[in-house]
């Protein structure tokens, strides 16, 4: 789950960690007003959108009066702004972050997140802040520092100095240290899978985390009310917040075949047959292992919402889940819905004869496959208009 730039700021002033002074609105009136209890006579006002790249696509900007406050409020909010990371659909910006400015004398990049090779967390430092640190790697990743944390022992104070002395901050380093140990304290507590601060400045005040990216654990949200409460779902896509409600796991994708699958590994094979014979997934979509009748129905509704889907492959493997009980939800499905779409089944493992025998005694026009590679190339050729 991403949180937005004053949201993840909130979190770090919470540990510690200095960020410039800020208020987050949800309206031009708000973005003025603000300015004026922020004082002074220039302001940054950011987009706030679940992506970066907003300052090349328009969505940061510095304004020198309330009456330019004003108009590039305007100009955003409600607007959908498009970055390098949102794709063409964009995300609509509902709320913006209003600041003041800083006097920056370096940029500089830190994150801590999750590494599984090592199976630990690694906190990543770089003297090459305010770009992208992709680039940093490939271009020069001599500038890169990764320090990797023993769970057992947390940070220690000789990592906190490998960071000063590649960050060539030793003249700041009971600020840094301070800085780092908050940042580890706050991944830890909040049981975070990303936490990145680009740029880290350097000020006349000391360390400020110009800007920060916060993702949470998903898994983890059941202990962590507050972090759940900041969830922003206009952010997300319609189909995707729909499906985490009722505890289906669906990303949306380009193509026009729908899979409806249990087990991810399941659903990536099954993605990767249809693409072999030819079709294009509309989606992945895993009922996972405890699933009902009325689950099934739900993901039917969530993959037909999707109007770009011409055909739909159910592909489920009775280990985790029983046939059975998917046909009794499949049939549920196509009498409650108006199924425009052919739907291929294949069902295989346990009581798969039952589940055979439901969905054959339902009448009802469902294409019966007796494999997967039967499965895939009937459902592309359905999607194909091909019978």
């Amino acid at each position: 789950m991403h949180l937005h730039e004053f949201q993840a700021k909130a979190l770090l002033r919470d540990y510690g960690v200095a960020t410039p002074p800020g208020e987050a609105v949800a309206s031009v009136e708000q973005a003025q007003a603000a300015a004026l209890r922020l004082g002074g006579t220039s302001w940054v006002v950011k987009a706030q959108i679940h992506a970066g790249g907003r300052g090349k696509a328009g969505g940061v900007k510095k304004v020198d009066s309330l009456e330019n406050v004003k108009t590039y409020a305007q100009q955003l909010l409600g607007q959908t702004l498009v970055t390098v990371q949102t794709g063409a659909q964009g995300k609509p910006v509902q709320q913006l972050l209003v600041e003041c400015p800083v006097q920056i004398q370096r940029e500089l990049y830190l994150s801590v997140l999750v590494d599984r090779e090592t199976e630990r967390v690694v906190m990543i430092a770089s003297s090459s802040g305010g770009m992208e640190i992709e680039e940093v790697a490939r271009a020069t990743p001599e500038k890169i520092l990764t320090v990797v944390i023993d769970p057992v022992v947390g940070l220690q104070s000789y990592q906190c100095r490998q960071v000063a002395y590649a960050l060539d901050l030793s003249a700041h380093y009971k600020s840094l240290a301070a800085l780092l140990q908050g940042l580890y304290r706050l991944f830890v507590e909040k049981d975070l899978s990303l936490l990145e601060i680009n740029p880290l400045v350097v000020t006349e005040q000391g360390l400020m985390a110009a800007d920060a990216k916060i993702d949470c654990d998903e898994n983890a949200l059941y202990r962590h009310a507050d972090l759940l409460a900041l969830r922003d779902i206009s952010q997300e896509d319609a189909k995707e917040a729909a499906a985490s409600e009722h505890g289906l796991n669906y990303v949306s994708l380009d193509g026009d075949i729908a899979c409806m699958v249990n087990g991810a590994g399941l659903a990536m094979a099954t993605m990767d047959i249809i693409q072999l014979y030819g079709g294009q997934p509309a989606n992945f979509l895993d009922v996972g292992g405890g699933t009902t009748a009325a689950k099934v129905a739900e993901a039917f509704k969530i993959i037909l919402s999707d109007s770009k889907v011409k055909a739909i492959l159910v592909n489920i493997f009775g280990g985790i889940v029983r046939c059975d009980l998917i046909a009794e939800g499949i049939i549920q499905a196509v009498q409650q819905i108006a199924m425009t779409v052919p739907v291929v089944v294949r069902l295989e493992g346990t009581n798969v004869e039952q589940g055979r025998k439901l969905l054959a005694d339902s009448k009802l026009a469902i294409i019966a496959a007796s494999g997967l590679a039967d499965a895939a190339q009937k459902v592309v050729a359905a999607a194909k208009g091909v019978r």
